[in-house]
């Protein structure tokens, strides 16, 4: 494979990581520690399959999806934030209801056995003059909308962490949130907002799954990438340049493994399955640098 082919599969691979982790990354600057993100993803998978497969049109599906994600995120807001549940069992409990619910509503609507359904893709867009340089144009500059909406966000989510009054109170929610509570900010409205947008982001990521990665659905299609996810906000240090960095960590592992299998090694292929997922969670067991995590992450105090 051409190494302009390498790099833009490698890209788009990274493209469904990097939305669900940069929504992950707001989540928990906030202090909210955010595990459904795997049924999240799943849900908008299924929602973006069905939508297109109804309307033949790969944007409503990319739009059901995001409004999916925001309404299975939106429940767990209501669990964690207003109704003050356990988030790790909450976030659990979104997992296997949104694995038992697609498979079951998948079934329901294409048979017992499932179809095979063939999905519209969304269309690659090619930027003008960009995308005729050498290497990085079809690399960057000839994908589809959601990776450009990836590779956008990571920048403006950066400033907005660090230069803007409304990043330094998504900060102060994660570090100090009964500081923030006497400073006059909604500590409840913020996280439900943030994990709201967290919803939309990653029922998008799903949506990049069935309409890009797959052009269909099958059930537990996003076999892990939510969790992934999670590993690559640690990795990235709660960073949105961090979650880019893990996200095309993992894009190229998925992207070189599908290359050991085009090569007919002897070699079982479950091995090769396997490399994404390896390299990405090693690369974190040897990340030690814990320090930055937002100091009230996961804690739980009377808030208002």
């Amino acid at each position: 494979m051409l190494l302009d082919s390498f790099l833009a599969a490698g890209i788009a691979l990274a493209t469904p990581i990097l939305l669900a982790a940069l929504g992950e990354v707001m989540v928990e600057r906030t202090g909210v520690l955010n595990i459904g993100l795997e049924g999240v993803m799943l849900s908008g998978a299924f929602a973006a399959a069905v939508a297109a497969n109804a309307t033949g049109s790969p944007l409503a599906g990319a739009a059901t999806a995001a409004l999916t994600g925001l309404g299975v995120e939106l429940v767990f807001a209501a669990a964690c934030v207003v109704l003050d549940a356990d988030a790790i069992i909450a976030g659990t409990a979104i997992n296997l209801l949104a694995l038992g619910a697609t498979g079951a509503l998948y079934r329901s609507l294409y048979g017992a056995t499932g179809a095979v359904l063939v999905l519209p893709t969304l269309p690659n867009l090619a930027v003008p003059i960009l995308s005729g340089l050498p290497i990085v144009g079809r690399a960057l500059f000839t994908q589809h909308a959601l990776v450009y909406l990836g590779l956008a966000l990571t920048p403006l989510l950066a400033a907005l962490l660090s230069r803007t009054g409304l990043g330094l109170r998504l900060r102060a929610l994660g570090d100090q949130p009964l500081a923030a509570t006497s400073l006059g900010f909604s500590v409840r409205g913020m996280r439900f907002a943030t994990l709201g947008v967290a919803g939309a982001l990653g029922g998008l990521a799903g949506a990049t799954l069935t309409l890009a990665a797959a052009n269909t659905f099958v059930e537990g299609i996003s076999a892990g990438r939510g969790f992934i996810a999670l590993a690559v906000v640690v990795f990235g240090g709660w960073s949105p340049w961090g979650a880019l960095a893990g996200s095309l960590l993992f894009g190229f592992a998925s992207a070189l493994q599908f290359q050991f299998q085009a090569a007919a090694l002897a070699v079982p292929y479950q091995v090769f399955l396997m490399l994404p997922y390896v390299l990405t969670l090693g690369v974190l067991a040897f990340s030690r640098d814990v320090k930055r995590a937002p100091r009230a992450l996961g804690a739980t105090e009377e808030l208002t």
